[in-house]
């Protein structure tokens, strides 16, 4: 059984859809800790959290018996509140952070990574850790490193939409890790044109930079297309299965990285571990919210994706 240590923020998360629909709830690092737990898979949280949120987390999360929270610190405040809009006529969804956190110390991280194997880390703010602090902890863990870039290539911005752009110090977030996830915007952005979207090519050319900085697998999400997988000898499109139904996709991606990179850490090829990671996120989309989201893990443990 392997041990983890989910690095992230906890968020109050807001969701409207301009086709109907809105609703309010725990975010964030909970989507990745709600799918590991499920699994029944040991789990340590690492995240400042608002002191206005401290209700609703240990409500939501108090019954999940493999979650340790004792690097999840409650800090005065409302905590970072996420703002979300889905449209059919949007590339992207909007995002508005109002308030932030402050930032992760790396002792914060690394004088608790005792008993765990692993490390899975989402930039779900932008706001997590420096990059000097990021540096040190990938430096000192000595451990497999999943990491989502996610908010990385949003803006600094509170209050008004966070437009994408450039990350040009990308391969210093980026080297020494040793799996990344990002979107296709999200790449887009590493690779300094957010204005579109990359080919194939471009996405083969930045796995192989990556591969040279140590990373072992890039993983490409393409929404309902899948995921584009590259490893150091192939890449492949592994495609998604049709949805019964789409009723929210927030924390989809952060379904697919915890189930895959458990599937990794489990003994799995990257490939077949893409594909779990896809089908469970494929069932995803037909729930809204952390603890639909616990449930569906519990039921995969039951009755293990296909």
């Amino acid at each position: 059984m392997a041990s983890f240590g989910l690095i992230g923020t906890v968020t109050s998360d807001h969701i409207v859809r301009d086709e109907g629909g809105e609703f309010e709830d725990l975010g964030g690092i909970l989507y990745q800790a709600a799918v590991l737990c499920g699994l029944g898979e040991p789990v340590r949280l690492f995240s400042n959290c608002g002191r206005d949120l401290e209700p609703l987390v240990r409500e939501t999360v108090g019954d999940w018996p493999t979650l340790d929270p004792s690097g999840l610190r409650f800090v005065p405040g409302p905590g970072n509140q996420v703002f979300l809009r889905y449209s059919e006529q949007l590339k992207e969804r909007e995002e508005v952070l109002r308030f932030v956190v402050p930032a992760l110390e790396p002792e914060d991280i690394l004088s608790r990574l005792g008993g765990l194997d692993a490390l899975l880390v989402v930039f779900n703010s932008g706001y997590e850790l420096s990059l000097s602090g990021w540096r040190e902890v990938i430096g000192r863990a000595d451990r497999p490193i999943w990491l989502d870039v996610h908010s990385l290539v949003l803006e600094k911005r509170l209050g008004g939409h966070r437009n994408y752009a450039a990350l040009p110090d990308w391969a210093d977030w980026i080297s020494g890790v040793t799996y990344v996830q990002a979107n296709r915007q999200e790449l887009a952005c590493l690779l300094g044109f957010p204005e579109r979207w990359p080919v194939e090519a471009e996405i083969r050319a930045f796995a192989a930079e990556a591969f040279r900085m140590g990373v072992q697998g890039v993983f490409v999400t393409m929404g309902k297309d899948g995921v584009l997988v590259s490893t150091p000898g192939e890449t492949t499109v592994v495609r998604a299965p049709q949805a019964e139904a789409v009723v929210d996709t927030t924390g989809c991606g952060d379904v697919f990285s915890a189930k895959a990179f458990l599937e990794i850490r489990r003994g799995a090829g990257v490939r077949d571990a893409a594909a779990a990671g896809v089908v469970l996120a494929s069932r995803a989309v037909s729930r809204a919210g952390i603890w639909a989201t616990f449930e569906l893990a519990r039921e995969s443990a039951r009755r293990p994706v296909p």
